[in-house]
């Protein structure tokens, strides 16, 4: 995945769901804060973008609509070689004032819509919260290539409060899911 093609995915989403502001939520959202050329291979391989709609009314929706009309195997896919995957904002488990910290994508090749894009480190809390393999080796990646701290990143970790998180996973396995991961991270720094 290259800058431009967020742009591009940026640009279709906000038309599809007639907002001028959506949230990029999945692994893509790296591209916010680096270019293609700055990050590791393993940053920039997924096809897939996954979106939120900033809007809450009707969110489920406009996110039905996103994965319907540029979603896999779309015409979009077939034509631009990626696609979005329309999602919600409770999708990814963050760390307190995540809001705060998104970084903003806006110029003409989005039609001047923001693509707001979760801070490197809070995506990288979101992919070891999500505990798969591919999102260790994302993030591992990451550390190695240096924009990532694991000190930072073992804090965010920290400070979630699963007793405030709206998942539909069970609190045991959020619990263990992130003891799993400060200790990985724990690990990085040693």
């Amino acid at each position: 995945m290259r800058r431009d093609e967020l742009e591009h995915a940026i640009r279709a989403a906000t038309q599809i769901i007639k907002d001028d502001q959506v949230i990029i939520i999945g692994s893509q959202s790296i591209l916010g804060s680096y270019t293609e050329d700055q990050l590791p291979a393993e940053a920039t391989m997924s096809p897939e973008i996954d979106i939120a709609p900033m809007r809450d009314a009707d969110a489920d929706a406009l996110s039905d609509q996103l994965s319907f009309d540029v979603g896999e195997w779309s015409e979009f896919h077939a034509t631009y070689g990626f696609y979005i995957e329309g999602v919600g904002k409770r999708t990814a488990i963050l760390p307190p004032d995540w809001e705060y910290r998104l970084v903003g994508v806006r110029s003409e090749a989005t039609n001047n819509a923001a693509g707001l894009c979760l801070d490197p480190h809070d995506l990288c809390v979101a992919k070891l919260m999500a505990h798969r393999e591919k999102d260790f080796e994302f993030v591992r990646a990451l550390v190695d290539a240096r924009l990532i701290d694991p000190v930072v990143l073992q804090q965010r970790l920290a400070s979630i409060d699963l007793a405030l998180v709206q998942s539909d996973q069970d609190i045991d396995v959020l619990d263990y899911r992130q003891r799993n991961a400060i200790a990985w991270a724990a690990a990085l720094t040693s």
